[in-house]
C-alpha cells in the first residue's frame, strides 16, 4: 500500500488557451485563421464562462489543488494598455478554486503570446525578457494575496522545439540558431520574474511565495546499441531534459521543480549531422511499449528515473503535469496509477520530497496543432454542447485523492 504525505496535492491542471475559448487577441488564434489548421480552437470548452462549474467538478472529485495559466493576451491586448476586467476576472477564478478549498498554482506563459509581442518579434526580440517582466509585476500584484505556488514558463523546451526548431507552431521558423536565441530569452525572463515575484511578496509583507517553471522530461533511449545513438541520447538530456533547470539552480532561481512526464521515446540516428542527432527518431515500429492516441510509448518508470536525478539539487518536486489521451478510459486509469506508483516508490526508497501531482488534464481540450481529438481529460467534454461527463478513471483518481494511497 503507498501512502502519500497528508498535505500532498491532488489535482490537475488546465492551460486558458487550450479551455477558454475566445482568446482573438492571441498569435495562436491570428496563426490559426492564416494557416488553415485542422481544427481552430473557438470556443474550445467555454470555460471562461463555466469555470465555477468546472471547478465543482474538480472538488467533487476531491481534488485539493488545480494548475491554471493566465492568458497574457487577455490581460495586455495592446501594448502597455492592461485590463482591469480581465485581471479582475483571474482574480475572480483564483477566488472561486480557494473557496472550495483547492490551491492554486498559476502559470504566467503557457505558449500563447499577445498578438502585438508576436508582431513585435516575439522571443526573439531582446525586448521580450521587459516585456514578460512587465506584465508578470501587473499579475502579481494584483493576484500575490491569494497565491503561493506560481510557475512562469511552461516547458520552453518544448515551446522552442515546435515555435523555433522544427517550426510547425507560430511562428514558424526552422533554425537552431534562433532557437538559442529564443531558448536564453527565456531563461533570462524565469530569473527576472522569479526575482520580482519574490520582492513583490516582500514588499507586501506577505509569507515567501514558490516559484518554478513547468519543465517537460522525455526519457530518450537507443533503440540499437550505436555510437551515434548513444551520442544523441547523451546530447538531448543534456539540452532538452537538465540543461535549463541546472542554469536556473545555478542562479538560485527556483523554489522547487516543477516536472511535465509523458512519453519516453526511441533514439536511431541516421546521419552525424545536428538535425539527426537532436530529432531523428525510430521509425521502424521497434518499441513495444503501450502508447497513448498519438502514439507515445508509456513509460511510468521513466518518472522514477527523473525523481531520482533530481534529488541532487535537494529541492522539492512537483508533478504539474502526467496525463494520456487515449479512448480507453481503462487505459487512462492504468496509466495514472502505473505513475503514481512510481512516484510513491521514489518518494519512499530514495526519500525525495515530492508536494504534489496534477493529472494534465481535468478537462477534454484543445491539443494545439492536433486540434480536439487527442482526449486527455479526466472529464469528458462534448463539444456541440459543452457538457461534462466524469470518467470512471476520474473517479478512480478521487478515491486515491480522498485517501492518499495508491493499491
Amino acid at each position: 500500500m503507498g501512502q502519500f504525505p497528508k498535505d500532498f496535492f491532488w489535482g490537475s491542471s488546465c492551460s486558458a488557451y487550450q479551455v477558454e475559448g475566445g482568446n482573438s487577441n492571441s498569435d495562436w488564434w491570428e496563426w490559426e485563421k492564416q494557416s488553415g489548421v485542422k481544427e481552430p480552437s473557438g470556443n474550445a470548452c467555454s470555460h471562461y464562462e463555466f469555470y465555477e462549474n468546472d471547478f465543482e467538478l474538480a472538488k467533487n472529485l476531491n481534488h485539493n489543488a488545480h494548475r491554471l495559466s493566465i492568458e497574457w493576451s487577455r490581460i495586455e491586448p495592446e501594448e502597455g494598455k492592461f485590463s482591469t476586467k480581465e485581471l479582475e476576472h483571474y482574480k475572480n477564478v483564483i477566488l472561486s478554486l480557494k473557496k472550495r478549498n483547492i490551491t492554486p498554482v498559476v502559470t504566467l506563459h503557457h505558449f500563447t503570446n499577445p498578438l502585438w509581442f508576436a508582431k513585435s518579434g516575439g522571443w526573439e526580440n531582446p525586448k521580450s525578457i521587459d516585456y514578460f517582466f512587465r506584465f508578470v509585476r501587473k499579475v502579481v500584484e494584483a493576484l500575490c494575496g491569494e497565491v503561493t505556488y506560481w510557475v512562469t514558463i511552461n516547458e520552453p523546451l518544448v515551446y522552442t522545439y515546435y515555435s523555433y526548431t522544427i517550426g510547425i507552431w507560430p511562428p514558424k521558423v526552422q533554425s537552431f540558431k534562433v532557437s538559442r536565441v529564443v531558448n536564453n530569452n527565456l531563461l533570462k525572463a524565469h530569473i527576472k520574474a522569479y526575482k520580482a515575484i519574490h520582492d513583490i511578496y516582500k514588499q507586501s509583507n506577505l509569507s515567501s511565495p514558490l516559484v518554478s517553471i513547468a519543465k517537460n522530461l522525455q526519457v530518450f533511449t537507443a533503440c540499437r546499441s550505436t555510437l551515434r545513438n548513444k551520442l544523441a541520447v547523451y546530447l538531448r538530456n543534456k539540452f532538452f531534459n537538465f540543461d535549463f533547470i541546472h542554469k536556473l539552480i545555478k542562479n538560485n532561481a527556483l523554489d522547487f521543480i516543477g516536472i511535465n512526464y509523458y512519453m519516453r521515446g526511441l533514439v536511431d540516428v541516421k546521419g552525424w549531422g545536428l538535425n539527426n542527432l537532436l530529432l531523428d527518431v525510430c521509425k521502424e515500429g521497434h518499441s513495444k511499449l503501450a502508447k497513448n492516441s498519438l502514439g507515445w510509448d508509456i513509460y511510468p518508470q521513466g518518472l522514477y528515473d527523473f525523481i531520482l536525478y533530481f534529488k541532487k539539487y535537494n529541492l522539492p518536486l512537483f508533478i504539474l503535469e502526467n496525463g494520456i489521451c487515449t479512448d480507453d478510459d481503462s487505459a487512462r486509469w492504468n496509466f495514472i496509477r502505473g505513475h503514481l506508483l512510481n512516484i510513491n516508490r521514489a518518494m519512499e526508497t530514495i526519500g525525495v520530497k515530492v508536494i504534489g501531482y496534477l493529472y494534465w488534464s481535468l478537462l477534454d481540450n484543445y491539443e494545439w496543432d492536433k486540434g480536439f481529438s487527442p482526449r486527455f481529460g479526466l472529464v469528458e467534454v462534448d463539444y456541440k454542447t459543452q457538457k461534462r461527463r466524469i470518467r470512471e478513471s476520474a473517479k478512480k483518481f478521487a478515491v486515491v485523492c480522498r485517501e492518499g494511497q495508491i493499491n
